[in-house]
């Protein structure tokens, strides 16, 4: 099996099927960044910028010079591309507004459940929203997408003990937006 070293030397020189062969093994691993950066509301953008940082990665082959490795810079291009959607579009979550689900409620008893959920869910996503990029990144990939510390730090190209503490300190943050808001846990 052949190395991204020795597939990115073969893509930058024309071979094609090379670039498929790098495109094949990292897409899911870009893919699953751009979603922890964007939000799992966001799926259709992180496609899109799945597909855009292989188009710029494209063509930004033949000035790789291998300072790092490929895995590292591809990943680091998905991080910023991500970054630069989302902080160029306003994010509209998308909801159903309180009065539906309220309405709701009264005609089916397990919906008052079901509003508290999604009422506490949003207040979550909101406040994970407020965290720092790499904090959100770093929630997102472990909490919502089932992510090991080695992979997240393999993603952000971050030390695994700064992942750790990225974590820790991000649930110390949730806890007090949280309860600040009305929700002692969640």
């Amino acid at each position: 099996m052949e190395t991204d070293g020795d597939l990115v030397a073969r893509a930058a020189a024309g071979a094609e099927q090379a670039f498929a062969e790098l495109v094949e093994r990292h897409r899911e691993r870009v893919f699953r960044l751009a979603v922890s950066v964007l939000g799992k509301a966001f799926v259709g953008e992180a496609e899109e910028v799945t597909q855009e940082v292989f188009l710029r990665v494209h063509h930004a082959l033949k000035s790789f010079r291998g300072e790092a490795r490929f895995g590292t810079w591809l990943y680091r291009v998905t991080f910023h591309q991500a970054l630069n959607l989302k902080s160029r579009v306003r994010f509209r979550a998308p909801h159903v507004t309180d009065d539906a689900l309220a309405q709701q409620a009264s005609s089916d008893p397990d919906a008052l459940a079901q509003l508290e959920r999604s009422r506490r869910d949003a207040v979550v996503e909101e406040c994970v929203a407020d965290l720092p990029d790499a904090y959100q990144s770093a929630v997102r990939l472990h909490y919502w997408l089932g992510e090991g510390i080695a992979e997240i730090a393999t993603l952000l190209d971050a030390p695994e003990n700064t992942v750790k503490s990225h974590l820790f300190r991000a649930r110390q943050l949730l806890q007090a937006m949280l309860q600040q808001r009305g929700y002692d846990s969640v």
